[in-house]
């Protein structure tokens, strides 16, 4: 976090200084970390006690401070011996303090931010958008899904003086949560990638997730712009909802960042990328599965629309191959068994494209083997979309179909009345039972994808099956 007095802390935040016992006086200055996990705090650092609905961040406050946390913001007075801001909601307090901390380096001409948003792909674009903007200059960028009210300002308060870029992934699971974030850091670019069911039962229903991405663009201003997917008919009605220039990219036509002559293969995607003006470049991709040259096209806009050359932007993002751990991650390898484990989360359209990717890397003579888990947060669309999934999975011929959890059983289901296979899908209750089926069924050559969303736990099956066949 940039230097800031403990009074200056105490009003961005809007709360109550006591440094009753404590060795400091308002104009101490504080220059550590901010967090909400007493385990990551060191010598100097901010600790916020959130109260969350299973525990209450205050009972770690002991903890923070023996590990050296000096100053504490709570929303009662604890008898412990370090400055400590009363506010009225923690949470509250931790956007107003990011806001503040935003607006300070803002006013050094500096930095520009990049919001992020979309059903799927927005913690692969950030990681590539952090993959090109930290060549250009210091860059800060969320880690893992750092991207709701909690993580997108604790992110946030990771700026310095010196930063030039933030990128910032904004997620929500209802109406008014992107617009918090858009209010604590505005965007110079908003991208939104995809409009999805991804968490449509959180929201209440697709209109209540379309209209809830949207705020990414609604409250941008005339010298912002908008980088909105081309592809999809639910964001492309976004350009009427923002002052912003919108910049479109997708695979078709209408798109001004645009990819042709893709190929997809085992270890990633080429293809051609056109950029606003006609520039061209062929970009030799890393991260498997074609899906993600959306993502990728994403980050080229607005890379793009920052100032970076095509050319350092291809550079940068061909040095990326992993978009994330547990997403299409590469493992194993003894026999010639390949392991995607893609098990970090998992919505339909996540979940169609995972597996068209393991049909289209599956080398002649191949097998293909899907362990699937549960798709969860879509509400009343659940069992229509398991039971899409397992008519896809037959339709692309995945070679083997292994069910896991009680949550997903309609996956089988739905693959076994499709009536294409004879004893190619199985049903099993358990992670450890599907890690048995799978490795006491595997043969040389065996491409193995393991995906679900992260409640369903398979990543670290995905893990297990890696470490197996490494």
């Amino acid at each position: 976090m940039i230097a800031l007095t403990l009074a200056e802390i105490s009003a961005a935040a809007g709360g109550t200084l006591h440094l009753d016992g404590a060795a400091a006086t308002p104009e101490t200055v504080v220059t550590g970390a901010v967090t909400t996990d007493s385990r990551e705090i060191g010598a100097g650092d901010v600790f916020v006690a959130k109260r969350g609905e299973f525990d209450d961040g205050h009972r770690f406050a002991p903890s923070a401070v023996e590990r050296g946390a000096s100053v504490l913001i709570v929303e009662h007075v604890l008898d412990l011996p370090v400055p400590q801001i009363v506010v009225a909601d923690s949470i509250d307090a931790l956007g107003a303090l990011a806001t503040e901390v935003v607006r300070r380096v803002r006013e050094l001409g500096r930095l520009r931010i990049v919001g992020v948003t979309g059903s799927n792909g927005k913690t692969t674009t950030k990681n590539l958008l952090r993959a090109v903007l930290e060549k250009v200059g210091p860059t800060v960028a969320a880690r893992a899904s750092y991207n709701n009210e909690v993580g997108a300002p604790v992110t946030m308060l990771e700026l310095a003086e010196d930063t030039e870029f933030l990128v910032a992934e904004m997620g929500a699971s209802g109406v008014g949560e992107i617009a918090r974030l858009i209010r604590m850091a505005r965007p110079d670019v908003g991208i939104v990638l995809k409009v999805g069911l991804a968490h449509a039962g959180e929201f209440g229903g697709i209109e209540k997730t379309v209209q809830a991405k949207s705020e990414m663009v609604t409250d941008l201003h005339p010298g912002d712009v908008a980088v909105l997917n081309a592809d999809d008919p639910r964001v492309v009605p976004m350009a009427g909802l923002t002052k912003a220039r919108v910049v479109w990219f997708g695979l078709g036509d209408t798109a001004e960042v645009r990819a042709t002559e893709l190929r997809a293969h085992a270890r990633g995607t080429d293809f051609t990328v056109t950029v606003p003006g006609g520039e061209q470049a062929r970009v030799h991709f890393g991260v498997l599965g074609e899906h993600h040259v959306m993502n990728a096209l994403a980050a080229v806009a607005a890379s793009v629309e920052l100032g970076v050359p095509l050319a350092d932007v291809v550079a940068a993002l061909e040095q990326v191959t992993l978009a994330e751990r547990w997403r299409m991650q590469l493992m194993g390898g003894r026999d010639g068994i390949t392991v995607i484990n893609d098990a970090y989360n998992a919505s339909p359209d996540s979940m169609s494209a995972a597996l068209k990717t393991l049909a289209q890397v599956q080398e002649p003579g191949s097998r293909t083997i899907a362990v699937l888990g549960e798709m969860s947060e879509l509400g009343e669309f659940s069992g229509e979309e398991h039971d899409r999934i397992g008519l896809l999975a037959v339709r692309l011929g995945i070679s083997q179909l292994v069910v896991v959890g009680q949550a997903a059983r309609r996956l089988h289901i739905s693959a076994i009345n499709e009536g294409s296979w004879d004893g190619e899908s199985a049903y099993v209750e358990t992670a450890d039972e599907a890690f048995e089926l799978v490795t006491a069924g595997a043969r040389p050559g065996d491409t193995i994808l393991v995906k679900s969303s992260n409640s369903a736990g398979l990543r670290l099956l995905g893990d297990r099956l890696g470490e197996w066949f490494a």
